[in-house]
């Protein structure tokens, strides 16, 4: 028997997904109102009906929950189409007539019912988990495994609302690509069956509560609890967010420095190479004369991740970020070349746990460090030292100096990495900010560095020295043992070695 179902039926937006047969794992989320939930239940009937074996299971996280949401939903779609009569309808069971397809309700608050779900015809196909964010990764895992018949192409459909930015679902399907999942975000603007009052009432929030609007009405992910930085402002951001123009990282040649023997970069040899899966995004390229401060944080406790954060220093605008796991030499030389090819920025390194990608920029004799001052242990005298040191006293000072960025010209911000770490970063019990356990901060604190850092660099663009030179290892001994009025007269005499940067 053939039943057609017409295409207006369904909300436009979700029809490349009615015959998805490539992805194992169909993941609908987004905010209120969107038709998710509608568009789950009629493609489940369509499949039941139109395939030789299609047996769903419906599971929310409380099994009586379904009676008046999923189960309703199914003889909702069922009774509009005008399908009852091809289906066969009891107590939380539904039946197709046409093809024998089952599909049953149950609730991850009783896991043994769950392990004895049987068929009348075949094995377990389709799996909907209704309100996913609800159950735990683990409650999935269960799940995944019972789709493992032999010769059976298994889906699962999830739907929720994205309430909490540090959920599994986020880290599982959105921060790391799962080729056997496609995701859709809809929201009610998507729906055009949508009742206008209840349009506009979710609407309404834009006013009353424009971050519950945001987070659900809009389906941006959210927070759980106070957030340091302004979730309305940084959600708002996030939608506004243009991709990287570009991603990749550094290549470089060596070469054996005898006056110190050792190896150096080749500053000439820097070469920016495209790679679509690269670590450094940049999302505004670099402009002759134009200085440019770069912060940086260092993986050490809590932390997985070098990052490094590029501001152009003239309007404070972020333009590229560095972020990545990998080795502190390898993340130092990255610096180097990333500073090199932003017109030789400051660079700005923390310095807490490692001091080792400091002292390798030293070492490579990169021209331009952020230097702080402290006091000498023995002598008592004021010294300088290169990189930024976080202290009980710096930490919420650099802190404060972005929130205050933030809230005012969220604009400047470009990375969507770094603006999700802002959503997580709350002040705990003993009112100190810092992200939420499981969540990352690297990206906050590379940027934070970034902006305190800028006094040390110019804030006006500078004129060119015509074309870069090429010195000697003589040449560059000589400018390194030189004062700064010595070092401006050798770059007169011999060519600018820093492209068009001006220090």
């Amino acid at each position: 028997m053939q039943v057609n179902i017409p295409r207006r039926a369904f909300n436009p937006v979700y029809l490349p997904l009615l015959d998805d047969e490539a992805h194992r794992y169909i993941v609908l989320y987004g905010g209120a109102g969107s038709g998710k939930s509608v568009f789950a239940a009629q493609r489940l009937i369509v499949r039941m009906m139109s395939k030789k074996l299609c047996n769903v299971l419906v599971v929310r996280k409380v099994g009586d929950t379904n009676r008046t949401s999923t189960f309703a939903l199914l003889r909702q779609v069922i009774s509009r189409w005008g399908l009852y009569s091809l289906f066969d309808i009891t107590d939380l069971r539904i039946v197709c007539k046409i093809t024998g397809n089952e599909c049953i309700f149950k609730g991850l608050d009783d896991p043994e019912k769950i392990k004895s779900v049987t068929f009348a015809k075949g094995e377990l196909t389709d799996i909907w988990i209704e309100e996913a964010s609800e159950i735990t990764e683990e409650d999935f895992n269960q799940l995944d495994i019972r789709l493992r018949g032999k010769g059976i192409h298994g889906q699962i459909t999830l739907s929720f609302n994205p309430v909490n930015i540090l959920h599994w679902l986020k880290k599982r399907f959105f921060d790391r690509k799962e080729p056997r999942a496609v995701t859709l975000k809809t929201t009610y603007k998507d729906n055009l069956h949508l009742d206008e009052d209840y349009k506009r009432t979710l609407e309404g929030y834009k006013t009353t509560d424009p971050y519950y609007y945001q987070v659900y009405c809009l389906g941006q992910w959210g927070v759980i609890g106070k957030t340091i930085f302004d979730a309305q402002k940084v959600n708002q951001r996030l939608c506004e967010l243009l991709p990287p123009i570009r991603h990749g990282h550094f290549i470089y040649q060596t070469f054996y420095d005898p006056v110190y023997n050792e190896v150096r970069i080749q500053d000439s040899t820097i070469q920016w190479v495209e790679d679509e899966d690269g670590y450094i995004s940049i999302y505004e390229d670099v402009r002759e004369g134009i200085p440019y401060v770069i912060g940086g944080d260092t993986a050490g406790e809590g932390s997985d991740y070098f990052v490094g954060q590029v501001l152009d220093n003239t309007t404070g605008k972020q333009v590229c970020t560095l972020r990545h796991q990998f080795d502190e030499d390898l993340y130092a030389k990255q610096m180097y070349c990333l500073g090199i090819y932003y017109n030789t920025a400051l660079i700005a390194i923390e310095a807490n746990y490692s001091s080792y990608p400091v002292k390798e920029l030293q070492r490579l004799r990169y021209p331009r460090q952020y230097v702080r001052t402290t006091e000498d242990t023995y002598t008592r005298k004021p010294k300088e030292s290169f990189g930024f040191k976080t202290t009980s006293v710096t930490r919420p000072v650099i802190i404060a100096g972005l929130v205050e960025v933030v809230r005012e010209s969220v604009e400047l911000m470009n990375d969507a990495d770094t603006l999700g770490e802002m959503l997580t970063f709350v002040r705990n019990e003993k009112g100190r900010a810092e992200a939420e356990e499981g969540a990352h901060d690297d990206c906050v604190m590379a940027l934070a560095i970034a902006y305190y850092a800028r006094p040390q660099q110019d804030y006006t663009p500078k004129k060119t020295r015509g074309k870069k030179a090429t010195w000697t290892a003589d040449m560059w001994e000589d400018y390194y043992n030189a004062d700064d009025a010595g070092k401006a007269y050798l770059i007169s005499k011999w060519g600018d070695p820093f492209w068009q940067c001006a220090f």
